[in-house]
């Protein structure tokens, strides 16, 4: 694995200073030292709530009119009083009226002059007193927006990048959606950042990836960084529906009505089989970090079931080799909020994140560690650099045991075959739970008792060389740290945390906008095992991540798995282990036929990026020689669930 460097976005002391000059008074204290903090020092309640709609230049919905996209903005009023101009943190989504934002599912309210009363999420009660703006924008058609859902594609980006545009002066917006009076927004300075979890993340994403002048830093949470592999890996169908259900489920009932037409697009570019299209290509960001000239402060919870660990570990790769300023939170939990894993940290530093980013301030946190990593649950340890100075890549290589189906996981090369035979209604929770005991449904390889701790930080890949007998099949790969543990329960519904009835408070409220939420705390488990990386694919896409081709029983084929990026201890005392089996219950659908596959053992191996790379595994792995492990059943989290997603939570 290449080794990654921090760049840093260095700002002069003259424009920390002129940014300041914009939010605050200047004070005799402030002439001598510049503020290093944002204060709550303007109103919430007396702050200008108002809405644009904003000219996309598109027209989605073939009404012969552009689309105009409604952006709700509160923004405090005492710098417009004083000719004061200022920042900006725009949340756009297209959940703001179908399904709601936040962990209690938070919709937009307002009064009965269509001005936002109540705007989802902490964001508007906390930082507009800190002299920031705070918007939402509809997603076109969502809400009260034009347009139609796309589902990543050139009118969601678009409805974002247009309100960059108009922000800094470049794209045209009126005060209601089909009149002609021209909205300025002559209140801003231009500079703006993107939040949002799940699409409204993506969306962030994908507004960064158009290059846009204005977009100074993004926060995407649990974000998609390519809409292919929201739904396929490598050709295996992660979900028995396409984007069409997306947006069908999202659009408004006037979107409804006259959006047909982009239903069908969707429809017919992104077949069931699995192959590339224009479609898709549309809607991959990570081909397209090249433009990306914000900073990034990226959060994913490594179980994430939903948007999958592979969306962090392509994108993350993308900016470093492009330069881009970046810093990275992964957490035990699977989709979720970091608001609601670790709340004052993550306000704190996202208070931080921003004074840096979007108004200069030299506070420090370009300088601190890159990476934070929940080791266990509430435990956090920290990374210079993500992955760390070392870290390089280790190929494994799986062999036959003293018992059939129960091998070996090393260094050297391995010899023979093992065979197992899809089971379509078993999951990796079933295969890691029988690592130990010989089944027919998959492979399962391990180490003896490591001596020491071994740390994995990135993305693998498994290469297998495997027969199979029938002209459909699929494969998964899964890494899994053998040995107790405590861990934030991904599983349950709600995906590592337990939400609670006390409120805490974060900013200032008014009548129709509370800044109190519900608490929370981890939601554990004691288990046997860790699943510590997944991956999947077509075996028919052995030839083409692009395309896939019938297979002929009785050949052999190698293919490449890419595995999900991670960070993790495997501590001493524990195994690692791989499996490789067919279809894993839930996170992929199974093939047309049920097929026996035979792995050629001396032909598969898995590279894994380890800290201190090749070396590490043979110090931990050393000291001690393989023994057959007792045969038994593993507690851990319960398999995956088969239910409808969509990129915000499990529906």
């Amino acid at each position: 694995m290449p080794k990654r460097t921090r760049f840093t976005t260095w700002r002069p002391l003259a424009t920390a200073a002129t940014a300041a000059l914009l939010v605050t008074p200047l004070t005799p204290a402030a002439v001598h030292a510049a503020p290093r903090a944002s204060q709550p020092v303007h109103s919430y309640e007396n702050a200008i709530r108002e809405a644009v709609w904003v000219d996309t230049g598109l027209d989605g919905d073939g009404d012969g009119k552009a689309d105009r996209v409604a952006v709700d903005i509160v923004r405090p009023r005492e710098p417009a009083l004083r000719g004061r101009k200022i920042p900006v943190i725009m949340d756009a989504s297209p959940y703001y009226s179908c399904c709601g934002r936040g962990n209690e599912s938070q919709r937009k309210t307002y009064d009965a002059d269509g001005d936002v009363v109540g705007m989802p999420l902490f964001y508007d009660n906390y930082f507009v007193p800190r002299g920031y703006a705070v918007v939402g924008v509809d997603l076109a058609g969502t809400n009260r927006s034009d347009g139609c859902v796309d589902v990543g594609g050139r009118s969601d980006i678009q409805s974002a990048k247009a309100v960059v545009d108009w922000l800094n002066g470049r794209a045209e917006a009126y005060t209601t959606r089909t009149g002609t009076t021209r909205a300025k927004a002559g209140w801003s300075n231009g500079r703006t950042g993107m939040i949002g979890k799940s699409w409204d993340g993506t969306i962030a994403n994908g507004v960064a990836a158009t290059g846009v002048k204005g977009l100074e830093t993004i926060v995407p949470i649990s974000a998609i960084s390519s809409w292919y592999d929201y739904y396929f890996q490598q050709g295996a169908p992660l979900y028995d529906s396409g984007p069409e259900w997306l947006s069908d489920y999202v659009n408004s009932p006037d979107a409804h009505a006259r959006c047909g037409a982009v239903q069908r697009k969707l429809v017919d570019g992104a077949p069931r089989t699995g192959d590339w299209t224009s479609l898709w290509a549309e809607r991959d960001y990570v081909q397209a970090a090249r433009k990306v000239r914000a900073s990034v402060f990226l959060v994913h919870g490594m179980q994430d079931l939903n948007v999958r660990m592979k969306h962090v570990g392509q994108w993350w790769d993308a900016l470093a080799r492009n330069g881009v300023e970046r810093k990275i939170w992964l957490s035990q939990t699977g989709h979720v909020d970091p608001f609601d894993f670790r709340r004052a940290a993550w306000v704190e530093t996202l208070h931080r994140w921003f004074d840096h980013e979007l108004m200069g301030y030299d506070n420090g946190i370009d300088r601190e560690p890159m990476a934070d990593i929940e080791r266990h649950p509430d435990q956090w340890t920290t990374s210079a650099v993500w992955p760390p100075n070392g870290t390089r890549a280790a190929t494994l290589r799986p062999d036959r045991g003293r018992q059939a189906g129960v091998g070996t996981l090393g260094l050297h090369r391995g010899h023979g075959t093992e065979t197992f035979t899809d089971a379509p209604d078993l999951s990796e929770t079933d295969w890691a739970a029988r690592i130990n005991t010989p089944t027919p449904e998959k492979a399962g390889f391990v180490t003896g008792p490591l001596s020491r701790n071994l740390r994995l930080s990135g993305s693998s890949e498994v290469t297998v060389t495997a027969t199979p007998s029938t002209p459909t099949a699929h494969l998964s790969a899964v890494l899994v740290d053998v040995g107790p543990g405590t861990i934030r329960d991904y599983a349950d519904g709600g995906e590592g945390i337990t939400t609670l009835t006390d409120r805490t408070c974060w900013g200032a409220s008014t009548t129709g906008d509370s800044s109190c939420f519900k608490e929370t705390k981890a939601k554990t488990t004691d288990v046997g095992y860790t699943i510590v990386s997944r991956g999947w694919a077509d075996l028919g896409n052995h030839a083409s991540d692009l395309k896939g081709a019938p297979l002929t029983p009785g050949k052999r084929y190698t293919i490449t798995l890419d595995l999900a990026a991670t960070d993790h201890v495997v501590p001493r005392g524990h195994r690692l282990a791989l499996i490789v089996a067919g279809t894993d219950k839930g996170l992929i659908d199974p093939p047309a036929d049920r097929p026996a596959l035979t792995l050629d053992l001396s032909r598969t191996s898995a590279r894994v990026p380890f800290v201190g790379g090749a070396a590490a595994f043979a110090r931990a792995t050393g000291a001690a020689a393989f023994t057959t492990p007792g045969a038994g059943f593993l507690d851990g989290v319960r398999e995956p669930r088969t239910t409808h997603r969509i990129p915000e939570g499990t529906q």
